[in-house]
């Protein structure tokens, strides 16, 4: 029944579920689709060849260490240049990587130090150095305003952050015969900046680069001073070659039918009567179900005999008396006496005569032992077997005199 009930429901919901998919399909009226890119859903990353730049700098370092800070200021000041080739990977993130060239000034504390300029003053009992770096550097590129700010092709300024590396070569011009050789050192240099990026044109952009850079290692060039803190800013002009912005996702425009309340005022009925039927379902589904019992009432007592016997053995005798004794005590219950045989062996008039001589037999033993025979109704039953559903295995079961009592 509740099964029953659960379908229904379901029939009557998914009625509903179609009809509302109708009001559905009715606000979609068929309508020429236009296509827009969309920065809202992210953009895509280029091909590899597209989005790659080229950069020429210059400008001026100033150094910052235990010995140069003895020197003046104005007079730490050293010319540099760098190019670069690189490409953005993303509006966000890029890489680029460069050949780099910077004059280092600095101060030693021994006169055959590296780079010392002959009769130039000492400072403090320092001696003037300066010498010049080549390095093959390599640096990671965020572009700040494109990550917080969204991308914008036609952006006028963008600000940029960037780390990375640099193997630095340093090298000095020989007093004697004015050849250029570079020192045993081979530097490695950490750097981290800053870029502010003017728009120029959609090819070109001018930029400020100022930049911090760490250098270790140089010992042939200040004795015992490994640790070099460089800062410098830098002018840039950056070319971007053919493939320069960027694709946004295409996603379709669907515009909306001139008047859609009559069709959304459907729509919302139809959803309304589907939670009203969905409540009426689950009230109906945990409703209790009634359960009706059907009772089978048990034989009052069974006797049992072997195939094509009717005569009760002395046992079964006993059992009918004691049986009869209880009877007697309750003159106006009535009773059923029946009679059985199986009906896989033996002729159809064998077995009747089985079922009547049995039914009989047990008849007159309740007689003689005080039941009245007003209590009793003998049937021979020649149409089921008494444990049928058994089958042939358990047709000894069906060889039996039952005694019943009638509602």
């Amino acid at each position: 029944m509740k099964k029953a009930l659960l379908a229904l429901g379901l029939a009557v919901v998914a009625g509903q579920a179609l009809s509302a998919q109708e009001v559905v399909e009715e606000l979609a009226v068929v309508q020429e689709v236009t296509t827009v890119e969309d920065a809202s859903q992210g953009y895509l990353f280029n091909r590899f060849k597209d989005n790659w730049f080229i950069t020429a700098e210059g400008g001026a370092n100033v150094n910052f260490s235990e010995y140069t800070s003895h020197r003046d200021l104005k007079d730490r000041f050293s010319p540099q240049a760098a190019l670069y080739v690189g490409k953005w990977f993303s509006p966000i993130m890029g890489l680029r990587v460069g050949l780099n060239w910077a004059q280092l000034k600095s101060l030693s504390d021994f006169k055959d130090a590296s780079g010392v300029v002959p009769g130039q003053p000492t400072v403090d009992g320092y001696y003037r150095q300066k010498f010049n770096t080549l390095g093959l550097n390599f640096d990671a590129m965020l572009n700040i305003t494109n990550w917080w700010c969204g991308y914008k092709p036609n952006r006028g300024y963008n600000f940029i952050a960037y780390a990375g590396g640099e193997g630095v070569f340093p090298f000095e011009k020989s007093e004697m015969g004015g050849k250029y050789h570079f020192f045993k050192d081979k530097v490695l240099a950490l750097r981290a900046g800053i870029i502010n990026s003017f728009r120029i044109s959609k090819q070109m952009a001018l930029a400020l680069d100022i930049r911090y850079t760490l250098y270790e290692g140089i010992t042939d060039v200040v004795g015992g001073n490994r640790s070099w803190n460089n800062i410098s800013a830098n002018l840039a002009l950056t070319y971007n070659f053919r493939g320069r912005n960027w694709s946004a996702p295409i996603v379709p425009v669907c515009p909306e039918p001139e008047n859609c309340d009559p069709l959304r005022a459907r729509l919302d009925a139809a959803n309304r009567r589907i939670e009203e039927l969905e409540a009426q379902l689950k009230a109906c589904l945990e409703r209790p179900v009634e359960r009706v019992v059907e009772t089978i009432k048990a034989p009052l007592a069974t006797v049992y005999y072997p195939i094509g016997v009717s005569r009760l053995s002395a046992e079964n005798a006993r059992v009918i008396k004691a049986v009869a004794a209880e009877m007697a005590q309750h003159p106006d219950q009535k009773y059923t006496v029946t009679g059985w045989a199986d009906n896989f062996t033996g002729t159809d008039a064998i077995n009747a005569r089985l079922r009547k001589n049995r039914a009989a037999g047990v008849e007159k033993v309740l007689l003689r032992n005080g039941v009245n025979a007003n209590q009793l109704t003998i049937v021979d039953n020649n149409t089921n077997n008494l444990h049928q559903d058994l089958g042939k295995k358990c047709a000894s079961l069906d060889r039996a005199v039952t005694i019943t009592e009638n509602n």
